[in-house]
C-alpha cells in the first residue's frame, strides 16, 4: 500500500507549482504535476545512480527502450519498434518539432487545448485552424463534420490530444477510426499527444494509440508519450516521439538538428525504473485520483452555477464556470485563496482547470475555499 495522504512540502524546492503564489495565502491548483512523492522503486534507483558519483555522457541504453516497447505492447496492445523511437526533452519540445518537420502553412487542431497545441504551429510561422469541441452525450467530442470541412490545400498536420487535456475525454476507437478515415482521406500527418493515457480512472476503460489503429495510419502518425504525468517525474523532462515512418521520422530528427538533445541520465534511469517496476504504485493512483474527482465532480453537482462534463482520464477538471458572469473565473477563485488554470490560454476564459492531483486534506480545502467563494456570489444577490 502506498499512502498518497502524506503531506509533501514542495515549498522549498524551487517548484514551479508552489512558488507562483509563494508569500500569499494561495493553494495552488494549476500545472498539471502531482503533489505526491514519485514511486519508490523512482527514487531508489535515482539514489543507486547518483552513489556511482559518474555522470557523463550517457545514452539511452537498450534495456530502457526493451521495457518501454513491452509497457506499450502491455498497455496499450501496440507493438513497437525499437528504430521507431526518438528520445527528447518532454511532448512540448516535440510538438514544436513535429511542426517543423512536417511543414505546411497551417495546422488544425481541437480547442479548448493545452495552450502549446496553438503555440507550436505559430512557432513555425504556421497559422492555427482550431476546431471547437463539442458537447455529446455529456462528454466533450470531436465534431468530425465541421473538421473536415475546415481542412485546406495548405494544411499537413492535424495536432490531436488523447486522453484530451483539459476535458479528460478518452476517445472511443469508433472516434478515433473516424478521425483516421478523415486524415487519411485528406493525406494529413496526426501528431497524437498521449502523454495522459495511462492516467485513465474509468474501470475497464482502454486507451488507443491511433497509430495503433491501422498500418496506414501508423505510416502518418507521430505518436508523443512519456512518463512524466503518469509517475510524477515532470522535472526529468523525459519523453519519446514513436514514429513508424522511416522519412517521417527522419524529417524529426532533422528538424531536432543539434538544437535539441535527448534525455538525461536521470531521465534514463527513473524512466526504466517507473515502466519496469512502477506498476503497482500506479494502480493505487488510479484508484485515488478517481476517489478525488468524485469529491470534485461532489462539489461541482452542488453548486448549480458550475458544470462539469463528464471525464475518463487525466487529474485535471475542466470547469464550466459561465453561469457566474464574472469578468474572470480565474480571478475570482484567485480572490479566495485558489490557483486554479486560468481557461484564456486554453482557448475559453470562462472555464479553470483544477488540478485535483494532491493529498484529499488538500482537495478538501481546495474546495472549501472555492464554495466560500460561491457562498459569497449568494451575498451579494
Amino acid at each position: 500500500m502506498y499512502n498518497f495522504d502524506e503531506p509533501l512540502d514542495r515549498t522549498k524546492s524551487s517548484c514551479e507549482k508552489w512558488d507562483k503564489y509563494k508569500g500569499a495565502d494561495v493553494i495552488p491548483a494549476w500545472v498539471a504535476d502531482m503533489d505526491f512523492k514519485s514511486p519508490p522503486c523512482v527514487i531508489e534507483a535515482l539514489q543507486e545512480r547518483v552513489l556511482e558519483g559518474a555522470f557523463g555522457y550517457t545514452a539511452v541504453d537498450d534495456e530502457t527502450i526493451d521495457v518501454i516497447i513491452s509497457f506499450v505492447k502491455k498497455h496499450y496492445g501496440w507493438e513497437i519498434q525499437k528504430e521507431w523511437l526518438v528520445f527528447t526533452h518532454g511532448v512540448v519540445t516535440s510538438m514544436n518539432i513535429a511542426c517543423k518537420a512536417v511543414g505546411g502553412e497551417s495546422v488544425l487542431t481541437t480547442t479548448p487545448i493545452y495552450p502549446h497545441f496553438i503555440k507550436a504551429p505559430k512557432n513555425a510561422g504556421q497559422s492555427v485552424i482550431a476546431i471547437p469541441m463539442i458537447e455529446k452525450e455529456h462528454r466533450w467530442t470531436i465534431d468530425f463534420e465541421l473538421l473536415e470541412r475546415s481542412i485546406t490545400s495548405t494544411c499537413k498536420l492535424f495536432m490531436l490530444c488523447n486522453p484530451y487535456n483539459p476535458a479528460g475525454t478518452v476517445l472511443s476507437r469508433v472516434e478515433l477510426e473516424k478521425l483516421s478515415s478523415i486524415c487519411l482521406k485528406h493525406d494529413l500527418i496526426v501528431c497524437s499527444d498521449e502523454i495522459h493515457a495511462d492516467l485513465i480512472l474509468t474501470p475497464n476503460l482502454k486507451h488507443i494509440p491511433i497509430a495503433s489503429l491501422s498500418e496506414e495510419m501508423a505510416q502518418k502518425s507521430i505518436t508523443l508519450m512519456a512518463p512524466s504525468k503518469t509517475f510524477n517525474i515532470a522535472g526529468l523532462q523525459a519523453s519519446f516521439a514513436i514514429i513508424p515512418n522511416p522519412k517521417l521520422r527522419a524529417s524529426f530528427e532533422k528538424a531536432m538538428g543539434n538544437t535539441v538533445g535527448g534525455v538525461n541520465l536521470l531521465a534514463i534511469t527513473a524512466t526504466k525504473a517507473a515502466y519496469m517496476y512502477g506498476e503497482p504504485w500506479l494502480e493505487e493512483l488510479r484508484v485515488y485520483l478517481k476517489e478525488n474527482l468524485s469529491m470534485v465532480e461532489a462539489f461541482v453537482a452542488s453548486n448549480p452555477k458550475l458544470k462539469l462534463l463528464h471525464q475518463d482520464a487525466t487529474f485535471l477538471a475542466w470547469i464550466d464556470a459561465s453561469a457566474l458572469h464574472v469578468k474572470s473565473p480565474y480571478a475570482f477563485f484567485l480572490e479566495h485563496g485558489v490557483g486554479l488554470s486560468d481557461g484564456k490560454p486554453f482557448g475559453d476564459e470562462n472555464f479553470v482547470r483544477l488540478n485535483f492531483g494532491t493529498t484529499k486534506k488538500l482537495l478538501q480545502e481546495i474546495l472549501h475555499r472555492m464554495q466560500n467563494a460561491m457562498d459569497s456570489l449568494q451575498k451579494t444577490l
